[in-house]
């Protein structure tokens, strides 16, 4: 099956930060910026004209500003889900934004990994509401809490089978890896995973060398070629 396209329309002020937040969607796969607007009142038109899926959107814009913006779209009845990126960190802003229903605030400066996990998030958000019928309490949980369900000793296990992280781990970066590496049958090398999941080859290192210690990735050393030997990592399937 396609994988499904998600249209996202970009609503900033800034141009070069337009740029970055229209190249930074575009590396996620299946999503695809269809239009970019300066302000909150040209970002409504736009939305109400290209009806896309998704909106990226500041808050401090002119003419019309990000809270004006989502409550208009609102009472337009706009089928469309927003995501915040903008430095405003008051919290009564955010808690305007997450009133009016914003699915995920960032604040700038933000790194590439960050978006990528709200749109990685957003996506299994739209597949899960996507598929009808009826929800479970578990799954309503999930689409809420953006709680995340694998199959016993699959890549799930990592994320809750370690609760208490080190400094400066995260869940859901963990869980990324441990999927990346369940959906391989070959053994992958930190700058291959860094490559996969959009993190420095340092970063993923980390993660990855956690991941043996709780016994969830086996360390292979490869030993071909000249130089160094490589250190590759495979899932561990209990």
């Amino acid at each position: 099956m396609k994988e499904e396209v998600i249209r996202v329309v970009v609503i900033e002020d800034d141009p070069m930060v337009q740029e970055i937040n229209t190249q930074f969607i575009e590396r996620v796969a299946g999503y695809q910026v269809v239009g970019v607007a300066g302000n909150g009142a040209e970002g409504v038109r736009l939305v109400g004209e290209l009806s896309p899926d998704l909106v990226v959107m500041d808050v401090f814009m002119p003419v019309q500003d990000g809270l004006k913006a989502l409550a208009q779209l609102r009472a337009n009845n706009e089928a469309v889900d927003v995501i915040v990126i903008t430095a405003a960190k008051d919290k009564p802003t955010i808690q305007a934004m997450l009133r009016n229903g914003a699915v995920d605030y960032i604040i700038k400066p933000f790194q590439f990994e960050r978006i990528r996990q709200s749109l990685e998030s957003y996506r299994q958000y739209r597949l899960q509401l996507g598929q009808g019928g009826f929800a479970s309490q578990e799954e309503v949980d999930r689409l809420l809490f953006r709680k995340t369900s694998e199959p016993a000793g699959r890549a799930g296990d990592a994320a809750r089978e370690t609760e208490a992280l080190p400094k400066g781990l995260h869940a859901v970066t963990l869980d990324q890896i441990a999927r990346q590496l369940a959906e391989e049958s070959q053994s992958l090398s930190a700058e291959e995973v860094a490559e996969r999941v959009g993190i420095a080859r340092v970063t993923a290192r980390r993660y990855l060398d956690y991941l043996v210690k709780v016994g969830q990735v086996r360390l292979d050393v490869s030993y071909g070629g000249i130089g160094r030997p490589t250190n590759r990592y495979i899932q561990v399937h209990k």
